[in-house]
């Protein structure tokens, strides 16, 4: 297969948030996922956020709008990320959509418009930007491997958007690698209230705090293909994980369709109380945090 070779460079000045995180998963407030997805155009918008409810958004087949807890942001959080739907800056791997869609549960399911929800995950080798002189999984990265994507080490797969009309918002990234003790999975928080400024989000308030995630066999596949093949050891499994609930789409299991040859799309929808906060700051289960030092040499930016 070949691998993807997206380029999207962006320098920003950034501040950065080293968040708290424990071991186990915690309760937040109340906050909600759905077991549904939506097939819908992912044009963004980026208007005031509003719930716009509608019979057709709350009666699809098998929609159902369930409360459930926010989890920890986890330690690799970095505030001010990129407007942007391409968020891989070059970096290799299988392609991967994420395509979600924010609803409000306290009015009938229908879309929230204008949310802003950004998504941050590691690459193949297990490493986030922003943290690249730290190795989340120890020394597991092999001394031959190296990353020549030219991403930048202080934005690469991160970024937001604003919901559609639709509620939906799409990203082009890869899957993520893996790093110990975690499972693979993506980071994502939704913020209403506030405004697009400066190719970023600011004001307003993070409605929900949570974590996609894949079933253990896409990673059995992806995982034994070039460059993820390069990072040794192995993937924790779901069932095994230390954040993700068990309880399928509602505790953030995604849907994905495709194959490692063309890459996925996962959808998941995610319904949120407007009126509550959660940032996922304390909420534990975030991951350990990775020891001090450098990567191994040669190995990614």
């Amino acid at each position: 297969m070949n691998d993807s070779d997206i380029t999207g460079r962006t320098d920003l000045s950034r501040r950065r948030a080293l968040a708290l995180t424990g071991v186990t998963a915690g309760a937040g407030l109340g906050l909600a996922l759905t077991s549904c997805s939506s097939d819908s155009d992912s044009d963004t918008s980026a208007a005031a956020a509003s719930p716009t409810p509608s019979a057709s958004a709350a009666a699809v087949s098998g929609d159902v709008c369930v409360l459930n807890s926010s989890v920890t942001e986890g330690p690799y959080y970095l505030e001010d990320q990129l407007f942007r739907k391409d968020i891989t800056e070059g970096k290799k791997g299988v392609p991967l959509t994420v395509k979600l869609t924010v609803r409000d549960q306290t009015e009938d399911c229908g879309p929230v418009v204008g949310a802003a929800v950004e998504i941050w995950h590691c690459d193949a080798w297990g490493y986030y930007s922003g943290y690249t002189t730290t190795s989340p999984g120890g020394t597991s990265v092999p001394s031959e491997s190296e990353d020549t994507s030219g991403a930048n080490d202080k934005t690469f797969l991160r970024g937001f958007q604003t919901t559609n009309a639709d509620g939906i918002v799409e990203f082009t990234t890869i899957y993520p690698g893996w790093y110990t003790p975690r499972t693979t999975h993506i980071h994502v928080k939704v913020h209403t209230g506030g405004k697009k400024a400066d190719n970023t989000y600011e004001g307003g308030k993070v409605n929900w705090t949570g974590q996609l995630f894949f079933e253990d066999k896409y990673g059995d596949e992806v995982y034994k293909v070039t460059p993820y093949s390069q990072h040794v050891g192995t993937f924790t499994k779901l069932d095994d994980d230390m954040v993700y609930g068990g309880g399928g789409a509602k505790d953030g299991l995604m849907t994905l369709t495709g194959d490692i040859s063309k890459g996925f799309t996962g959808t998941l929808t995610v319904g949120i109380d407007p009126d509550k906060e959660n940032t996922g700051a304390g909420t534990g289960g975030g991951g350990s945090r990775p020891p001090s030092g450098p990567p191994p040499s040669g190995s990614p930016n």
